[in-house]
């Protein structure tokens, strides 16, 4: 996906095959914590190899968390947009 334009140039999001690999399943929650295991839907924000967001979406609710030093950036934005456009 191409990053919107106001997203820092580090920092790409991605919608990745479900079931999540292991990696980013545990990014994934420690982010989410409060999303269950089997999600129906995700969307990540990666700058530098690391999951720096993550935009979750299960039968019934969703969640979205960013890392403290990247949030304001545009990447709550881009993650909500990239789930929303996913499937």
């Amino acid at each position: 996906m191409t990053p919107p334009s106001g997203l820092p140039a580090r920092v790409r999001v991605t919608t990745p095959p479900l079931p999540l690999a292991p990696a980013l399943a545990r990014a994934a929650a420690r982010l989410c914590p409060e999303a269950p295991q089997e999600v129906t839907g995700a969307a990540l924000a990666i700058a530098g190899g690391s999951v720096i967001g993550a935009a979750l979406r299960w039968t019934g609710g969703g969640a979205l968390g960013v890392d403290t030093g990247w949030r304001g950036r545009g990447i709550e934005e881009a993650l909500g947009e990239a789930l929303g456009n996913e499937g």
